[in-house]
């Protein structure tokens, strides 16, 4: 669950860059300050809280100042400094669904048993664009336990056309047909 500081981190960084006109430099800077955030000795040292916040946003600052230019590092600094550097890689997701509304994209995610070839996954993500008449940004993940089929989630729909789960209904009906 994304929370709500979070979002608006994300609010924040989106109309900065609409303002710039340049959503791709700052998802590029997010992905930096996200990788820079991740590496587990400096997380650490950025999470001790028995440091000083000046001299941890100062370690930050040296550390950040080769890789991230202004901008992202006062990000960077920012979320230091209000206990949100664990939320970074959120900010990013956040910012990726407010440029994919901007642009008009759906996005969807789609569940299979087995990994789909790339004809497969073109096709699917053609057939949706149709259906819901703009682009689509589709990400898919392979879970063996549901059988076969698919699950298919677009925005706030879910369509389960899964074996195991058209297996599980089976099984209620014929439960339910013989008592």
């Amino acid at each position: 669950m994304t929370s709500a500081a979070t979002k608006r981190y994300a609010k924040a960084v989106f109309e900065l860059a609409q303002q710039d006109r340049d959503t791709a430099r700052w998802r590029t800077r997010l992905e930096t300050v996200v990788g820079l955030l991740e590496q587990p000795d400096l997380r650490a040292a950025l999470l001790n809280r028995g440091v000083a916040t000046e001299r941890r946003v100062a370690l930050l600052r040296d550390i950040g100042a080769g890789r991230l230019d202004g901008e992202a590092l006062n990000l960077a600094g920012m979320l230091l400094e209000n206990r949100r550097i664990e939320e970074a890689a959120g900010v990013l997701e956040e910012f990726d669904v407010l440029v994919d509304e901007a642009e008009g994209r759906v996005r969807a995610s789609a569940v299979t048993a087995v990994e789909l070839s790339e004809s497969e996954r073109q096709t699917l993500e053609h057939d949706l664009a149709e259906r819901f008449g703009g682009k689509v940004r589709l990400e898919t993940a392979v879970d063996p336990e549901i059988l076969g089929g698919l699950v298919l989630r677009v925005g706030d729909r879910l369509v389960d056309a899964s074996v195991r789960t058209r297996l599980q209904q089976l099984r209620r009906r014929l439960a339910t047909a013989s008592t």
